[in-house]
C-alpha cells in the first residue's frame, strides 16, 4: 500500500490512477506501462483477465472483487482498496498488465505489437505472475496456465499472484556496527515489525514481518508491518529503529545508514582472519599488530601466523577472554566504534605490557577489520605507547585492508510459504505439486527469478528481491503481501499431477490477446528458461 490509507485508495478514479507514478501505486498504471489507453488494454473479458469470471454485480454498475477476502465493492471507474483491481465498464479487471521477461533488450521492443507470426522463440520469453491476478480462493484454476515448446519439450508454466500472510523478510546488513542485541525488537513508525536475529560473518541480520506481526498484534501493527515489508520488497528505503540500539536506513542493494552515517565497507574478516591475510605484509615493518574486532581481536606475535613468521613475542596482553593464542573474545562491548566495539581509544583494550618481553622503541599498529580505524604507536623508555607518524609501508598495508573489503550493502530476501489453497490453483491434487517441487521436477520462480526452496514439508521459498523485476510486490488490506509465483514443469508432468489441462493456453495466444508488457531481469539474474 506504500503508506497510502485504504480509504484514500479505494475511491481513486481509474483514469487518474493510471497516470500516477509507480511509487504511489505499488505498480505502474496500465497507460503508463504500455503506452495504450485503459479501454484498449482492459477490453478483455474478466474471465480472461482475472481467471475469476465477471464479478458479481451488487448494485447499479457495482462489482464485488473476489481476488482476496476483503471483497471490495467497486463502483464504475474506481479501483479497490489495493489499487490492483478496478471496475472497467462493469468488468472486474486487473489494472496492471501481465508482465513477461525477455532474454535480451532487442526482444523488449516487441511488447504491445501483434505477436502473430512473430519469430521469437518460446525460450526467449517467460510469462511471470506480475500483473497476472489471483483466483482466491484457489479452487478456481490459476489466472494463466501457459504452454510452450522449449528445445522440443512441451512445457507449462502456471502463474498466479499469491496472497501471503505467512511471509517475511530476511534482511542482511553489511556492517560491523552494533545495531542491537540479538532478539531486540525492530520497529517502524513506533510499531514492532520484527527482531534482530543471529549475526553472520561481517553482517547484522534482521527478521521482519511474519504472520504474528501481520495478524497477531494490533490492527496498526499489522498495517505498519505490511507497509514496511511492501516498501522493502519493492526496493524502497525504510528507516528502522532497534530497541536499545541503532536507527538504520535499509534499502535493497544500497549501503546501510547507521545512526546517520553511511557504511562503506564490509569487513575483510575477523581480527584473527585479518592477521592471517596480512601478517606477511606487516613483517619487518611492525613489531606487533593488534586488530580490534567485536568478535575476535587478533594479536600478531601470539597468533599462529606470527609464530610461523618467527616473530619475537611483544609482551602486550589485551583485555578479554583468550580463546587460542593470539585470539581474544570480548575485548570491549559492542558499539559503533573501532571494529564494531564501543571503544574510541584503542589503547584502552591493552591490559598490560610485560617488561620482560617488551622493549623501548617497539612499533605497534592498531587497526580495525575494515582499515577505517588505524593508529601507530612506539613504546617509550617506560614502555608506554606513544602516538607517532605512521610509516608509508604501514599506511600502504592499512589501505590494502580497505581494498580487500567489499562494499557494504543491504540485501532483502522475501520468504513465504506457498501452501493452502494457492496450490489448488495449479492442480486438483495439491500434494502432488508439493512432491513435484520437492523432487525437482517442478521449478519455482518469483517474477522470473529463481527461488530457494527450503527442505522439508510444504513449499517454502526465499528469493532476493534485487533479482526480480521492479515493483513486483503488492498488498491487500487483510493485511497480507501479494507476490508473484510461477511453477514451470513438463506438460506431461502437469497432466500427471492432475493439472487443469482444459485451461492450458499456448504462449502465442496469451501474447496475442493480452498485449503484455515486456521487461528485462536485472543483470545478475539468470533467465528462467535455459
Amino acid at each position: 500500500m506504500t503508506g497510502v490509507g485504504v480509504a484514500a485508495m479505494a475511491g481513486v478514479d481509474v483514469a487518474a490512477m493510471t497516470g500516477v507514478g509507480a511509487a504511489a501505486m505499488t505498480g505502474v498504471g496500465v497507460a503508463a506501462m504500455t503506452g495504450v489507453d485503459v479501454a484498449a488494454v482492459t477490453g478483455v473479458s474478466a474471465a480472461a483477465t482475472t481467471g475469476a469470471g465477471v464479478a458479481a454485480m451488487t448494485g447499479v454498475g457495482i462489482v464485488t472483487c473476489d481476488a482476496c477476502p476483503v471483497l471490495c465493492r467497486i463502483r464504475p471507474g474506481k479501483t479497490g482498496a489495493c489499487d490492483r483491481y478496478g471496475n472497467v465498464e462493469g468488468v472486474l479487471t486487473r489494472m496492471d498488465p501481465l508482465t513477461l521477461v525477455a532474454r535480451s533488450p532487442e526482444l523488449v521492443r516487441f511488447a504491445g505489437e501483434d505477436w502473430s507470426g512473430n519469430p521469437i522463440a518460446s525460450k526467449d520469453l517467460f510469462v511471470t505472475a506480475i500483473g497476472a491476478g489471483t483466483t482466491y480462493p484457489d479452487y478456481k484454476p490459476a489466472p494463466f496456465i501457459v504452454a510452450s515448446e522449449i528445445d522440443g519439450v512441451d512445457m507449462v508454466t502456471v502463474v498466479s499472484e499469491g496472497v501471503f500472510s505467512y511471509c517475511g523478510l530476511k534482511v542482511k546488513i553489511d556492517t560491523d556496527r552494533h545495531l542491537g542485541a540479538e532478539t531486540a525488537t525492530v520497529r517502524a513508525d513506533g510499531e514492532a515489525v520484527g527482531h534482530v536475529t543471529t549475526a553472520e560473518y561481517g553482517s547484522q541480520m534482521l527478521s521482519l514481518g511474519g504472520v504474528h506481526h501481520l495478524t497477531g498484534g494490533s490492527k496498526k501493527e499489522g498495517v505498519v508491518t505490511c507497509d514496511t515489508m511492501l516498501r522493502l520488497a519493492n526496493a524502497e528505503a525504510v528507516e528502522l529503529s532497534i530497541d536499545g540500539g541503532a536507527r538504520v536506513v535499509v534499502q535493497s542493494g544500497r549501503p546501510p545508514i547507521v545512526d546517520g552515517a553511511e557504511e562503506r565497507r564490509m569487513r575483510v574478516g575477523c581480527g584473527s582472519a585479518t592477521i592471517g591475510i596480512f601478517a606477511n605484509q606487516w613483517l619487518d615493518h611492525a613489531d606487533e599488530v593488534i586488530v580490534v574486532d567485536d568478535h575476535i581481536t587478533g594479536v600478531l606475535t601470539e597468533h599462529q601466523a606470527g609464530r610461523f613468521l618467527d616473530m619475537r613475542p611483544a609482551g602486550i596482553r589485551v583485555r578479554g577472554r583468550r580463546s587460542t593464542p593470539g585470539r581474544y573474545f570480548q575485548v570491549a562491548n559492542p558499539g559503533l566504534g573501532w571494529g564494531g566495539t564501543d571503544i574510541e581509544d584503542p589503547l584502552t583494550i591493552i591490559e598490560r605490557i610485560d617488561p620482560k618481553a617488551a622493549w623501548p622503541g617497539l612499533r605497534l599498529l592498531m587497526v580495525s577489520t575494515t582499515g577505517e580505524h588505524a593508529a601507530w604507536f612506539v613504546l617509550d623508555e617506560a614502555l608506554v605507547p606513544r602516538a607517532a607518524a605512521m610509516p608509508a609501508a604501514i599506511a600502504d598495508a592499512v589501505v590494502r585492508i580497505g581494498e580487500n573489503c567489499e562494499p557494504a550493502l543491504c540485501t532483502v530476501l522475501f520468504m513465504a510459504g506457498a501452501g493452502g489453497s494457492l496450490r489448488a490453483g495449479a492442480t486438483e491434487n495439491p500434494v502432488l505439486l508439493t512432491r513435484s517441487v520437492q523432487s525437482g521436477r517442478t521449478r519455482v520462480t518469483s517474477g522470473g527469478a529463481a527461488v530457494y526452496v527450503w527442505p522439508g514439508g510444504g513449499i517454502t521459498t526465499m528469493v532476493d528481491v534485487a533479482r526480480m523485476p521492479a515493483l513486483a510486490f503488492g498488498s491487500v488490506p487483510t493485511p497480507a503481501l501479494v507476490a508473484p509465483i510461477e511453477f514451470t514443469l513438463p506438460l506431461a508432468e502437469y497432466a500427471r499431477l492432475g493439472g487443469y489441462m482444459g485451461r492450458v493456453r499456448r504462449l502465442e495466444d496469451v501474447l496475442r490477446t493480452h498485449r503484455p508488457r515486456s521487461v528485462l531481469l536485472p543483470d545478475d539474474t539468470d533467465f528462467p528458461v535455459r
